[in-house]
């Protein structure tokens, strides 16, 4: 693998990683009820996808202006990976080791959330017992749920990835 690509993917996953944790501590400290507040979700997201899109500047010009698809996405994924590798290994220990409490105060909040909207949508009674019963079998932010989580954000990754590897290629002109 490229060194170039391997140390931009590093450093920027550890921006991210290290991101992450500030934010985490800062809801943590601030108020738990800001774990599921939507806008606040919504804007570390597009937080991500700016250090992202910084980072495929920033590696198409550390690879002299030119930069295939598959350097980008692989830039792009280890960036990813490790900075999900770090928040969640925070989240696992925070929110399994050191505070079981407030790990249950923001799953309890999950669910009023979750009743509350689907009720505004008129999700029958059984659809809802039904979404309850699987948040209650398996906790956002317990170990497994975290570790269940890592899918997720990989996913959601490769798709950003994907798409801004593809807008931010460059390749060398044929002669």
């Amino acid at each position: 693998m490229n060194e170039i690509i391997k140390k931009n993917g590093i450093k920027f996953g550890v921006i991210g990683g290290l991101f992450s944790v500030f934010y985490i501590i800062s809801m943590y400290v601030v108020d738990y009820n800001l774990f599921i507040n939507i806008w606040l979700g919504v804007t570390v997201m597009l937080v991500f996808l700016a250090i992202g899109v910084f980072q495929l500047i920033e590696l198409r010009k550390s690879l002299g202006s030119f930069m295939t698809f598959k350097e980008g996405f692989t830039g792009y994924f280890i960036a990813a990976l490790i900075g999900i590798l770090i928040s969640t290994s925070f989240s696992i220990v925070l929110f399994n080791v050191i505070d079981t409490a407030t790990r249950d105060l923001i799953h309890e909040a999950l669910i009023t959330f979750q009743v509350e909207n689907l009720q505004k949508w008129n999700v029958p009674a059984a659809e809802i017992k039904k979404a309850i019963d699987d948040m209650k079998e398996m906790p956002q932010f317990s170990t497994l749920g975290l570790l269940y989580g890592i899918l997720k954000s990989l996913l959601g990754s490769i798709v950003f990835g994907l798409i801004l590897a593809a807008i931010f290629k460059k390749n060398k002109p044929v002669l």
